[in-house]
């Protein structure tokens, strides 16, 4: 099997189509279970609309926006975010944990319902239990869950051993040599991701997976796509990682990897043979830019800029090397409440992303755009830049998605 990387370029279809999703009664700036309209501040409250409330211009920050503070590289203690990987009941503590801890341990789970609270933002106790069910990986139905979950850990842990059990020099060379390469460079401003351990598990997590899926192999940047799960699933472990019981870090390994495939399962064109599925989602990145900034699509034109220079990686990544790992998991909690959101949902956030930067990159040359966009400046970002990020990604979806072309005239004349 080959197992080497690939960065060719592939077709052009389109590839989304318009699915059933929540809509809000109104385009709102979400705070982390907190909503806030354009015009008017808003409490929390059911679907119906909710009543004016009075709010300060900077709020105190909540449990879950203070877990989305960007990331150190000096503590561990960052771990207490999620529930530990056996997923067990954590006592709700306010009234938004209430809600979930009450969807998530009903005898039958509510997806839609679980969707549509956790769009603006998961509680960090409640997360890891929550992206198992959104990510299909967990029954909705809790009688089948406990022995589900038990036999697809131990499937797991029967590949490892029957992979493994010949030493390395059994294992496919190219493929183990570039994972190999790519762990250590994985997410390196998180002392989590330079544990020896825990980059052994990623490994073996990788390894697994590419030999399972020969149709794509290993491809750089699946490495990203695994650490978001070990950190939720590990969020609890506050001590020391070499210290972990090795069951707690099996538990984690397996979890992780059956979330990694169902994940992968979405969008697995994006790694198939020239990358036809990041090829398409270029295609309609550019054209959404041009209907919604047709000065900032005409300056990058102009500059010879392609997007395949910049955005290649936004969505090969899922903007992961360009946002905190903190700000990728809260933006997850979006895309696993969207159709198609790895996919269809994360160009338009790729649109907002760029959008943001649009006054500033029509005063630069090719140079400077592509030093600007390959690093751009989201270090100090919070949960509420984020939040606002995925705001004005939903609103390009309303008003775009499936529109005629006439309205990029619209577009250009307003601006």
């Amino acid at each position: 099997m080959s197992s080497n990387t690939r960065t060719a370029y592939g077709t052009t279809s389109t590839f989304w189509k318009r699915t059933p999703t929540f809509v809000p009664s109104t385009i709102e700036i979400v705070y982390s279970g907190e909503t806030t309209s354009k015009t008017t501040a808003q409490t929390p409250t059911e679907p119906k609309p909710a009543p004016p409330a009075t709010r300060s211009e900077s709020p105190k920050p909540t449990p879950q926006d203070e877990g989305l503070e960007p990331l150190t590289s000096t503590s561990t203690s960052s771990f207490d975010e999620a529930t530990p990987a056996e997923h067990k009941d954590i006592a709700p503590t306010d009234a938004l944990e209430l809600k979930f801890h009450t969807l998530l341990t009903s005898a039958n789970v509510d997806i839609e319902e679980l969707q549509k609270q956790s769009w603006k933002g998961i509680p960090s106790s409640q997360r890891s239990t929550a992206w198992c069910l959104l990510m299909g990986y967990f029954p909705l139905n809790a009688s089948r869950r406990s022995q589900t979950i038990s036999r697809k850990r131990r499937e797991y842990k029967d590949w490892v051993r029957q992979t493994f059990s010949r030493g390395e020099d059994a294992l496919d060379r190219s493929l183990w040599h570039q994972i190999r390469i790519d762990v250590p460079r994985t997410t390196p401003g998180s002392p989590l991701f330079q544990s020896p351990r825990i980059q052994r598990s990623l490994e073996r997590v990788l390894y697994c997976w590419a030999v399972r899926h020969p149709a794509s192999g290993y491809v750089q940047g699946i490495n990203d796509l695994l650490t978001p799960f070990y950190f939720v699933f590990l969020a609890t472990h506050s001590h020391e990682i070499d210290s972990l019981d090795d069951t707690v870090m099996d538990t984690v390994e397996a979890d992780s990897f059956w979330c990694l495939t169902k994940l992968l399962d979405g969008i697995q064109d994006n790694y198939t043979h020239a990358q036809p599925g990041i090829q398409r989602q270029l295609i309609k990145m550019k054209d959404l830019v041009s209907r919604i900034d047709a000065p900032l699509a005409a300056h990058l034109d102009s500059e010879g800029v392609e997007f395949i220079q910049f955005a290649f990686r936004w969505i090969n990544c899922l903007l992961m090397r360009e946002v905190s790992l903190a700000s990728t998991i809260r933006m997850w909690d979006t895309y696993l409440a969207e159709p198609d959101g790895f996919s269809s949902f994360h160009i338009y956030v790729c649109a907002a992303f760029l959008l943001k930067w649009s006054k500033q990159i029509q005063q630069l040359d090719f140079q400077k755009i592509l030093l600007l966009l390959q690093k751009p400046p989201t270090e100090s970002w919070t949960a509420k830049d984020v939040e606002l990020l995925l705001s004005e990604a939903y609103m390009y979806k309303c008003l775009y998605h499936n529109s005629p072309n006439h309205y990029s005239a619209a577009a250009g004349q307003k601006r």
